[in-house]
Formats: C-alpha cells, sequence, structure tokens
C-alpha cells in the first residue's frame, strides 16, 4: 500500500515538474494538484483498511473497506470542489492529467504484485 501511495505522489511531483517546465507555473501546480486529489483519498481508504480492529474478522474487514471506500470518495469530491472553487488561475487539462497519472499507478502497483507474485511461485 505504502510504495503504491508513494508512486503515486512520486509520479505527480514528476508530472508537474515536466508541466512545469514546458506549459509554465500554472500547470505545474495544477498537475501537483490534480495528483494529490488522488493520492490523499486513497491514503485515508489505506489507513481504514491497515487500522488494527476490534474485531479482527472478515465482516469487520469488509466494513472497514466501505466505509474506506466511501470515505475515498468523498473526499475526492471535496478536494476536487475545494480546488475548482479556490485555486486562480488553474490549468484544468492538467489537473485531470495528474489525476489519471496517480490513478493509473494504482494499477501499475497491482500488477508488479501480480507479477512479483508469480515469480515467487514454485515451479513443477
Amino acid at each position: 500500500m505504502l510504495m503504491v501511495l508513494a508512486s503515486q505522489f512520486g509520479i505527480g511531483v514528476v508530472l508537474a515538474a515536466v508541466f512545469w517546465g514546458f506549459d509554465g507555473p500554472v500547470a505545474g501546480y495544477s498537475a501537483l494538484l490534480g495528483s494529490l486529489t488522488c493520492v490523499i483519498p486513497n491514503a485515508f481508504l489505506a489507513l481504514r483498511l491497515a487500522l488494527p480492529r476490534r474485531d479482527p474478522g472478515g465482516k469487520a474487514l469488509m466494513r472497514a473497506a466501505w466505509i474506506g471506500e466511501a470515505g475515498k470518495l468523498a473526499l475526492t469530491v471535496l478536494m476536487f470542489s475545494i480546488v475548482f472553487a479556490l485555486v486562480r488561475p488553474i490549468s484544468v487539462w492538467a489537473l485531470f492529467a495528474g489525476f489519471i497519472a496517480a490513478q493509473l499507478m494504482t494499477f501499475a502497483g497491482l500488477w508488479l504484485r501480480d507479477e512479483q507474485e508469480m515469480d515467487d511461485t514454485p515451479r513443477q
């Protein structure tokens, strides 16, 4: 989980630097805000799943996952609302590019984990 969050933040910083260099500071900070709009809600979900629970059973884990996903969605909507309401000027395409790039890192993390698990399985 931590590796995926770190890679999401890292790709956001790299993308922000690239956009800053090619299109100026507005595109740079917009891309960074877009990636943070993905990373912060994902960190909330990861925290919900990683915190110890009084009940270690499957039902408690599912409840934590549902609450985490609902909170993640609410935080994402809240963060986009705050960015659109308070940040002027903003580059919308860079904002969404940062968000999408960070989201794609989730899939890359899952793919890399699957590849690693396949490498770790004993061959017959």
